[in-house]
Formats: C-alpha cells, structure tokens, sequence
C-alpha cells in the first residue's frame, strides 16, 4: 500500500468506494459522501484540486450540525495498492501545533471496509507523519472515539500518547473521545 495524491487517474476508485459504502468523513458519513459524488458529478477536475489545499483558500467547512467554520491548510492523500483502499487527511495551523476547537485533530482517516485490518492505516500514518515534520510541526494529535480500537491500535502503533479523554463539542457528535499526540 502507499500512498497517491487524489487524481484524475486514480478517481474512479474513489467514486466506486464513495457508492459502496465508504465515507471519508467519520462524523457526516453517508451525507458527506452523497455530497462528494455530487462535487465529482458536477466538475471532476475541481474536485480534485480542492483536496490539496495548502492555502486554505476552499470554501468554510460544514460540521456535522451544519454549522461551518474557516478552513484550516490542509490536504488529503489516498491509499492505494492497486485499488483506492481509503484516504488520509491533514491540516495545521501554520506557526503552531494548535487547532480550534471544532478541528479535533491534525489527521483523520478512514478505510474502505473490505480493506479494513490489512494494516493500511497504520501504514498510512507512518507515511504520512514525515509530511507534519516538513510543516514544522513538533507533535501532531489525533482523537477518536472510546469504543475504537482498531483506531486507538493505529496510533499507538505509530508512537502514540494518550494525553486525554474528554467530551467532544456537541457540533462534533458530543461523544466521549480519546486524545493521542505523536512527537515528531
């Protein structure tokens, strides 16, 4: 498995996973990836070139009570070994570790279910993380729910640290979660 930068190339992979059942947001699920078919449907190219989005210059991003909030830089990657297997996500705030209180974390990701417990994840992070370095950052943090272990397995496998458990803010599901930093 590695990881792609989303193109036109690698696309139709997505939009199989997207109309199987994937979601690359875990909060929005299946609202979030109707509208990514949507976004593709309509302008495919412009899809694509709004997941790497270094100047945080896309449009406000929707939580999932339907409020929006600026966008922090950020891009996604997709994990492929042949065939799109799920995506990985990071965003910073430039000059600090940081976040606002409604971005939980710097990465998020998400795997196709028939790919799932093939270790993609965890390769995906360890990939993934000298990219943070690159962009200053002495830690990243990753959150995620409680009850999830394969998650909580992925991050510890890359040097994870639990630091808190605590209670989502309820535009985020208002769910109890676990907080993970990774030095860099």
């Amino acid at each position: 498995m590695e990881l792609v930068w989303p193109s036109l190339k690698h696309l139709p992979g997505y939009v199989d996973a997207l109309k199987r059942g994937f979601s690359p947001d875990n909060v929005r699920g299946e609202a979030a990836s109707r509208e990514e078919l949507g976004l593709i449907e309509k302008d495919a190219a412009g899809f694509i070139e709004s997941l790497v989005d270094r100047g945080a210059k896309g449009a406000r991003i929707t939580l999932g009570d339907g409020t929006t909030v600026p966008r922090l830089p950020g891009y996604q990657r997709w994990m492929w070994d042949g065939d799109f297997c799920g995506s990985i996500g990071f965003r910073w705030k430039p000059g600090t570790e940081a976040l606002p209180p409604t971005c939980l974390g710097h990465i998020g990701y998400s795997v196709v279910p028939w790919k799932r417990r093939l270790g993609y994840a965890t390769t995906a992070l360890r990939l993934l993380l000298p990219e943070a370095r690159a962009e200053g950052l002495r830690y990243v943090e990753i959150t995620t729910d409680v009850s999830n272990l394969p998650s909580r397995r992925v991050v510890e496998r890359n040097g994870g640290v639990l630091v808190e458990e605590f209670v989502k803010p309820m535009e985020l599901g208002g769910t109890p979660g676990l907080r993970y930093r990774i030095p860099l």
